[in-house]
């Protein structure tokens, strides 16, 4: 039997065992996917972001909004009962680089979408503290006085197409996406049209307020209203989604 002091002082030994453990580990965590056809839950509903919405999320990343808050409701009880059903990998198949993490500084966001008003969401990033008083988040007034910047918005959608997010330049990839998403969708994820796209949503839904003008408010809470609203789960049993795990 070898005692515990004896690998510690044999160096050797020691990194022998650490690399059968880390095999083992390894093993465990990497063979079953062998037999998982997909991990992707399949799920309606679940479509690419809006060019408005895309620079939405380019801002939240900017101004740094992950440091401070996940995107990721874990499967626990007590995370359920605060936040709703449980993140899907799903919901972030084309996000690039998806924001599931820990860090919650501040409340994780992943189904914030539609459980405040865009008046709210306003309120709350000029001042947080307006609407929530024990908030210790920074206030972001500029993006409220800060002209929205969509003058590269097809060059960003060319670059995620790249990564396998289904934004459509031909009528081929079109097509594709009437008949995935349906036309009003594949009509805001044509990339040619991108611009028309992101004004008329912006000044449609009139985000911050303003509706002479777009912003980058409307972008960043256009993007916040979106998160966590796209799959319907009363559509489908818990036990379904066992089936990807």
């Amino acid at each position: 039997m070898i005692k515990h002091e004896n690998i510690e002082t044999n160096a050797g030994l020691l990194i022998v065992l650490t690399l059968i453990v880390i095999s083992i580990g390894g093993l465990v965590e990497i063979v079953p996917l062998f037999y998982i056809n997909d991990t992707v839950e399949k799920v309606s509903g679940v479509r690419p972001y809006t060019p408005l919405e895309l620079r939405g999320r380019d801002i939240y990343q900017r101004e740094g909004c992950y440091l401070c808050h996940s995107q990721m409701v874990r499967p626990f009880r007590d995370e359920w009962l605060r936040y709703g059903h449980y993140s899907l990998a799903a919901e972030s198949q084309y996000d690039h680089p998806f924001q599931w993490g820990s860090k919650r500084t501040g409340p994780d966001l992943a189904r914030v979408g539609g459980k405040y008003s865009n008046a709210w969401h306003v309120a709350h990033l000029i001042n947080p503290r307006d609407v929530v008083p024990q908030s210790i988040m920074p206030n972001y007034p500029w993006l409220q006085t800060t002209d929205l910047d969509y003058s590269d918005v097809q060059a960003r959608m060319r670059a995620l197409k790249r990564t396998g997010v289904p934004y459509s330049e031909t009528q081929a990839e079109y097509d594709h996406n009437v008949a995935t998403f349906g036309p009003e969708t594949a009509n805001k994820l044509d990339i040619l049209h991108a611009e028309e796209n992101l004004m008329q949503q912006a000044l449609a839904n009139d985000y911050d307020g303003q509706r002479d003008r777009v912003t980058e408010m409307d972008a960043l809470v256009a993007y916040l209203q979106v998160l966590g609203t796209m799959v319907d789960f009363s559509r489908y049993d818990e036990g379904y989604f066992a089936e990807f795990r």
